[in-house]
This record gives C-alpha cells, structure tokens and sequence, in this order.
C-alpha cells in the first residue's frame, strides 16, 4: 500500500488553472437557477454573494434561526440579485425545502446543523453546497457522502483552497511539473489567535433567536454569548475545534496538491495548556500527525505566542529533495534547492479581483482575499451540476479530509492514541472505546442519521 491507496477513481479533479475564463463565459450563459440559503450569517451571505456574482440565479428563499439576521439577509438579497426581489423568508429548513421548487440550496450553518439539512435538501432533489467540516461526528459525515450517492445529487463542500487561483497554479506548474522532486514530508499549520479568551456570564438568549431550535442535535448548553453569532467554535458541542475549522482546510490543500487518499493512522495530542480561565472548551494547542505511509503529514496549532514563519501563519509546506513549496490563503513560495534545474524561486501573490468586481471593496465583513476563491469554487460546483460530474470538493473528498480531523480529535481525547482507521468498514481497528465516539448522541427528538436510515 502507498499513499494513494484507497484513493482510484473518486478523486475529483476540479477546474484547470487555465480554464477558469472559459468555464466563467459558460457560466454567466447559463439558465436561471434557483437558489435557497440555510444559515444566513457571515459565511452564508459570504458564498451566496460571490454565486450571484458569477452566475444568473435567482435567490428564492432563505432560512435562519435569528429573525433579524435572516431579514437583513434578505433585505441585502434584494439589494444584490438582478430581479431585486426579496426571498421569501424561513424559521424552519424542512418548510422551505417543502415549499419551494429548487434547484441549489447553500448550506451555511454552525457545524452541528450541516448533515441533517444536507441530507434532506439532496432527498428533495437540490443540488447542494455545503460548508465545511462536513459533519459534527464521523457517522454523520458517512450518511451525507451515502445521501449524496443515493440521491444522485452534486455535492460541493466549502473546502475552497482547492479553488484558490494561487493555489491551482502552484498545483499544476510546480507540484504537478516536478519541480519538487520527491515529496515524503508536509507540514500544515494555524498560529492564528483566534480561540476566544473570554469568560462572560451565561445569560438569557435574545428574542430574536429561537435558542431551542439553534442548539438542535447538539447537547443544550446555557445561552453565552460566546454562541451568537459566530463564536460557536469556541464549544466543542458545535463544532471540532480549530482542527476541525482550519486543519480541515490545510490537510485537505495537502490532499489535494498530492493526490492523497485516506491515512492509514492518525494521532494527535494537545490541549488547554495556555488559556485555562475562558469559557471556551477547544483545545489551544494540538499537534496530530497524519500517516499515509510513506509521506506524513504533521499539523500543528497554538492559538498563542509567535508564528515561526510569519508570512505563514495559516499554511501548508510540501517538502520534496529539489524545493520546498509554501502554500497559504494569501500568496505561495517555490524555494529550490541547489541540485534542483529549476534554480530561480518563483512568488506568487492572492489577487483580490476588486476591480472586476468592486461590490468587494464595500461588503461587510468579507474576507477579501478568499472572495476569488469562492466564485471559482461555485464555478466548480456550477459546471459539476451542469455535466452532472463530481466537483473538485465532491462531498467524499470533504468526507476524507473532514473524518480524518475528527479522527485527530478522537486520539487527542484518548490520551493521544494511535487510531489505525479501516476505510472500508469505516471503524478504528481492534479499539472498541474510539469506536464509540464515532457516533455522537443527538438530543431528542432529532435523530441521528446514518448510511442506513437516509
């Protein structure tokens, strides 16, 4: 076995570099779609926003648990689609999915909401981009990728590196060309500060968000501040951590750029070693290392102290015996080594796209830098719908990338045990106590979905 195995034919392979304004034309030509948004917070008006941008769609509905978010939502909509119409508004996903007639539903929740609306929205025969991790757990990241296949629908996980301009073109002409020689060592890594240090007093939810209905499937907590919006990632009942938000993106990069399938191990260690008195309950230092056998891929973060490469703070690093490649959001680095022919190193910076589409320089809390990202990730997804193929982030490979951090999460809560995953069967070899954490409880009355009761 090697570090492709269990890979064959499910590896997606996306857009070219070099296709991008072909694909764009096509596009923009292309019917009316529409369009539903679920989640409609920071990142949900993030990717509606850029779809708009880059193809005639028509946004007929959009669902939130907030009722003065989703009517801002609504009212920016409006401002933004060509029809000017204001979408019809939802409290309830199942009621909107029931309602209207669709042909894409984005999907844009905290991380405890993505598998159940995902699953349903592909049953009422949408086609589906959902953010990423995919699921809370393991079992519920295995029922999406069995929905999207029974269903036949395309799925499209918010793993965008693999749609970062920057990022395609370092693939292709210097991971792809063999500039890096043999790659046997990749590094990922986040040092943002980005885990909340805070410890306000719980308190009561405001009016205007049904807490009930925000908390779900996931254990009910008291209401926090921290919760609403989008510090939810501070708890581990909402989410997986900083492993689970920004591992997921860099692994996924290293995934992508090598062609790798799943690791054969995963280990990982760590834990609240700084930042003992805030509310928060993810870890803010965590190294795991991802085995496929005859490369490693080692993650770390630390939400405190210095970077060791400040222009990479958030990043991947591929090292092979003629270069070594540094990957990040906002640029990337071909460094050759001597014996390497390739002798000169190549830069490479983001480019932000602000005058081809200036709404970016206004929009609220966008993250300029990853607004090129998106449109050419719903590109992906577009084209992908309209040839009814996989698209470069098809919901198995956001399933991979996505397990294989939950999995880190397992080990690190195991004391750091060596976690040997069978992909087959979708279990930790010869471990019945990791076993039991691939399925997290739901609170009732939702139930869990699994490959079985979709």
């Amino acid at each position: 076995m090697n570090r492709r195995m269990f890979l064959g034919a499910s590896m997606a392979t996306g857009l070219s570099y070099s296709s991008l304004a072909a694909t764009a034309a096509e596009i923009a030509k292309g019917p009316v779609r529409r369009v539903a948004l679920i989640g409609a917070g920071w990142y949900g008006k993030i990717d509606l926003f850029r779809l708009i941008q880059i193809a005639p769609v028509e946004v007929v509905a959009l669902c939130d648990v907030d009722s003065d978010m989703l009517s801002d939502a609504a009212d920016m909509v409006a401002n933004r689609q060509k029809s000017g119409r204001r979408p019809k508004l939802y409290a309830d996903y199942k009621k909107l999915l029931k309602d209207n007639k669709l042909d894409l539903v984005l999907i844009a929740t905290p991380d405890h909401w993505h598998a159940m609306p995902m699953i349903d929205a592909v049953k009422a025969g949408c086609d589906v981009y959902v953010q990423k991790p995919t699921g809370i757990d393991v079992v519920e990241s295995q029922a999406m990728l069995a929905a999207a296949r029974k269903y036949d629908r395309v799925v499209q996980v918010g793993t965008q590196r693999r749609s970062t301009p920057h990022l395609m073109e370092a693939k292709e002409k210097i991971v792809d060309a063999g500039l890096l020689g043999e790659i046997a060592h990749a590094e990922v890594c986040c040092y943002y500060h980005m885990r909340n240090r805070s410890n306000p007093a719980d308190s009561k939810a405001p009016a205007n968000l049904d807490y009930q209905m925000w908390t779900g499937p996931a254990p009910m907590r008291p209401y926090n501040e921290l919760c609403h919006p989008r510090g939810w990632r501070a708890f581990m009942e909402y989410s997986n951590g900083i492993v689970g938000d920004m591992c997921v993106h860099m692994l996924d990069t290293v995934r992508w750029m090598l062609g790798l399938g799943w690791p054969t191990s995963i280990v990982s260690q760590g834990g609240i070693l700084v930042d003992k008195n805030a509310k928060a309950n993810t870890t803010d230092t965590q190294t795991a290392c991802f085995d496929f056998n005859d490369l490693q891929v080692v993650w770390q973060h630390r939400a405190w102290g210095h970077s060791p490469d400040p222009k990479y703070p958030w990043a991947a690093f591929l090292y092979g015996n003629k270069g070594t490649l540094k990957l990040s959001v906002n640029s990337f680095d071909f460094i050759p080594r001597n014996n390497n022919e390739q002798k000169k190193p190549i830069h490479r910076d983001c480019v932000m796209e602000l005058e081809e589409y200036p709404e970016d320089k206004t929009e609220k809390d966008l993250e300029r830098h990853v607004a090129p990202a998106v449109r050419t990730h719903m590109l992906d997804f577009l084209n992908s719908v309209t040839n009814r193929s996989k698209p470069v982030a098809d919901i198995e490979q956001g399933h991979i990338s996505t397990v294989s951090c939950l999995l880190a999460n397992i080990s690190q809560q195991l004391g750091g045990r060596s976690l040997q995953w069978n992909p087959e069967t979708h279990q930790i070899i010869n471990d019945s106590e990791a076993n039991d954490l691939l399925n997290r409880p739901y609170r009732a009355p939702w139930v869990h979905p699994t490959p079985d009761n979709i």
